[in-house]
């Protein structure tokens, strides 16, 4: 069985921004820096694109980490999702989502950016794996999304300054 998790964060940015920020490897990797995070892409390239795929070496809980996914939709500015195609979950869809904020009509033609990460997981080794996933492993990855999330926003809202 699946867990969902969902983060949702109001950036003062354009979709645009914030869209490509979210695709740049080094701003991911900067973002979850105290894991020791690393990115490496199968273009070479920095910003990734539909098809691309980028392997993440880091440490969580202690131990190594590695993963691998795959751009499977790329909308620019609205959409993109990237689906683990190696690693230790049995399955992981990450879809990123941007839109206008509810409130963007109303706000005096403020540009901003409503950015949305909803996470599927599935654990491997079956009913044990699906509590370690809701117990363990969604609260950690909802609060590594927040903190990825809160760097985007701030490397977005400093008009260009990468962090």
């Amino acid at each position: 069985m699946a867990v969902v998790i969902e983060v949702v964060t109001d950036i003062a940015a354009a979709p645009s921004v914030v869209f490509d920020l979210k695709l740049d490897v080094d701003v991911h990797a900067a973002s979850l820096a105290g894991s020791g995070e690393r990115a490496i892409t199968s273009s070479g390239a920095r910003r990734l694109k539909l098809g691309d795929e980028v392997t993440f070496h880091a440490r969580h809980f202690g131990l190594p980490w590695r993963m691998t996914s795959r751009i499977t939709v790329h909308r620019r500015p609205d959409l993109f999702v990237d689906e683990q195609v190696r690693g230790p979950f049995r399955s992981l869809l990450h879809q990123h989502l941007f839109d206008a904020p509810p409130n963007a009509a109303s706000s005096g033609g403020t540009i901003g950016t409503r950015m949305t990460d909803r996470m599927s997981i599935s654990a491997p080794a079956g009913p044990l794996g699906a509590v370690v996933a809701h117990l363990v492993l969604a609260p950690y990855l909802r609060r590594l999304l927040r903190q990825r999330a809160e760097h985007v926003k701030h490397a977005a809202e400093s008009a260009g300054e990468r962090c």
